[in-house]
């Protein structure tokens, strides 16, 4: 795929994180622009952990398609709606740009190749699309130069996954469902920067790191068409719980924060399993993981742990790092060398821990179900946004690095 030396390569690389929700975003009133039914909030989750790398690059030598290759597969980018969504969007703001600048490449009209890889399995309950459009739409729109701000942008990443929109932003993001019909008031905003509450740590059990049964687009198509409880869901329950999840974030308030976190992922589940047929995103060792969660927080007196699950069966819990022995320390002590990923930046303050809470304070049932059914913990905590960087996945003569 070399493109000839004369011809100019024209690239720019951002890495973006994953977002984990703490007020699910579940449900559509538009599914063409990706509206949402309810506002949701998240926390963006450290890339030293979790992120995606991608390459947006363009020139006048390329095949005349735009192409798009994801961990080392080609996608059928064509076919993609979404993906077209966003690159259109964007290519029409950098088309501006040339009409008002004659001095400047004609970048719109060339193709794209955009080469992706994730560090984190792909459509396995970590927002791997979230990432990977965030990526995208930032890496394209640095390749166009485009003056647009995050919060701007956030309209275009929220065309290709809804959830997109909040891995543009670091810390804790406000997607902000709106109420025009055209989607242009439908964006996300920081609630707070990391660095307000840059205590704040997770802990990712991975269950299963196969596709999931039911894809999200789908589940939200049966949840809102099917579920008796869904409409209340949308209608009071989240609306409240954003305004006291946010007051809990401005305050620093993790007891507040986390049984917040907790109800809203209880409540967004059942009404998966109030849809018809029963949509079922968590398993054994999942709820196995809700009953540890409160066993700590039982056995230590206070609220120092909050689980929380998307649309798959993998545990996300939440503590503050001066709480990492009690939590991180206690999940360590159970599962021991069966589950890999104990190292990594978050990993020094348990190094050297071998058990915090008695495990004669929890069921013995979990213990036995989350030692054999976790395959690997992910230690993370909160972190910033997209990041410029210079590690290419495109050449200067515009192949693809082997990845």
């Amino acid at each position: 795929m070399a493109t000839p030396s004369s011809q100019p390569v024209f690239r720019a690389t951002t890495t973006a994180p994953v977002n984990i929700a703490v007020i699910k975003y579940w449900g559509k009133r538009d599914t063409t622009l990706n509206l949402p039914t309810n506002s949701s909030l998240s926390v963006t989750l450290s890339q030293k952990s979790l992120r995606t790398l991608t390459t947006a690059s363009c020139s006048p030598s390329y095949p005349t398609e735009d192409t798009l290759n994801l961990n080392g597969r080609p996608q059928e980018i064509q076919s993609s709606k979404r993906t077209l969504a966003c690159i259109s969007s964007l290519r029409t703001l950098r088309k501006s740009l040339e009409d008002a600048d004659s001095s400047l490449p004609k970048l719109s009209s060339y193709p794209l190749r955009i080469v992706s890889e994730n560090n984190f399995p792909t459509a396995a309950g970590l927002a791997s699309s979230a990432a990977g459009f965030a990526a995208l739409v930032r890496a394209v729109a640095d390749l166009y130069q485009l003056p647009q701000s995050p919060r701007e942008l956030s309209r275009i990443a929220r065309q290709g996954s809804g959830s997109a929109c909040r891995s543009l932003m670091g810390g804790y993001v406000a997607w902000r469902t709106g109420e025009l019909a055209d989607g242009t008031d439908s964006l996300a905003e920081e609630v707070a920067p990391a660095s307000h509450w840059p205590e704040m740590r997770a802990i990712v059990l991975v269950v299963s790191a196969e596709k999931k049964d039911v894809s999200s687009t789908e589940g939200m198509q049966t949840t809102v068409a099917t579920s008796e409880l869904f409409a209340q869901r949308v209608s009071s329950v989240v609306p409240e719980r954003m305004t006291a999840i946010e007051e809990a974030i401005r305050d620093k308030d993790f007891p507040k924060f986390a049984e917040i976190t907790m109800r809203d992922s209880n409540t967004f589940h059942a009404t998966c399993l109030d849809s018809w047929p029963p949509i079922f995103y968590m398993n054994d060792v999942s709820r196995a993981a809700v009953r540890l969660v409160h066993d700590i927080n039982n056995a230590v007196g206070r609220t120092v742990a909050a689980y929380t699950y998307d649309a798959g069966p993998n545990s996300v819990i939440y503590y503050e790092e001066k709480d990492t022995e009690l939590v991180a320390g206690t999940i360590k002590s159970i599962l021991g060398a069966t589950a890999g990923g104990w190292d990594g930046p978050f990993y020094e303050p348990l190094a050297n821990v071998t058990s915090s809470v008695s495990l004669e304070k929890t069921d013995p049932r979990v213990l036995d179900v989350l030692k054999n059914g976790i395959s690997r913990v992910i230690l993370t905590g909160v972190g910033e946004g997209p990041i410029s960087v210079e590690d290419h996945l495109v050449t200067e003569t515009g192949e693809m690095v082997n990845q």
